[in-house]
């Protein structure tokens, strides 16, 4: 029963923040390759508030995250923290950055394990 209560959730993400616009698709090909799109976001989804949940130490909330409030992370809330965040493409010899995320962005960068200085 567990599983089944965690893919009903899953599937509200989906229906939720990866909500897809309605699209015409021509063929059954095209309909099968949206569906792994999808199925792929959902999976990274859900990676990402894995690994967040799992680096949120004893307390398990990330203070901020929610209307600065401490929260349990989410992927959507991860996703909501991590949305103004932008990336300079490397350029000239010198590295693709992130330039200054703000200390929220930066505890969730630190939970993800990225480090924004350093190229991956």
């Amino acid at each position: 029963m567990q599983c089944g209560l965690l893919l009903e959730r899953r599937y509200s993400a989906f229906k939720g923040p990866l909500a897809v616009d309605p699209l015409y698709v021509e063929n059954n090909q095209r309909i099968h390759g949206l569906l792994h799109v999808v199925g792929l976001a959902l999976l990274l989804f859900s990676l990402i508030e894995r690994q967040a949940r799992r680096a949120a130490g004893p307390t398990g909330t990330v203070a901020g995250l929610y209307a600065r409030r401490p929260a349990r992370p989410t992927g959507r809330l991860i996703l909501e923290a991590l949305a103004d965040l932008r990336l300079v493409p490397a350029h000239g010899g010198q590295p693709a950055y992130i330039p200054r995320p703000t200390p929220l962005q930066q505890r969730v960068l630190d939970l993800l394990g990225v480090d924004p200085t350093k190229p991956p």
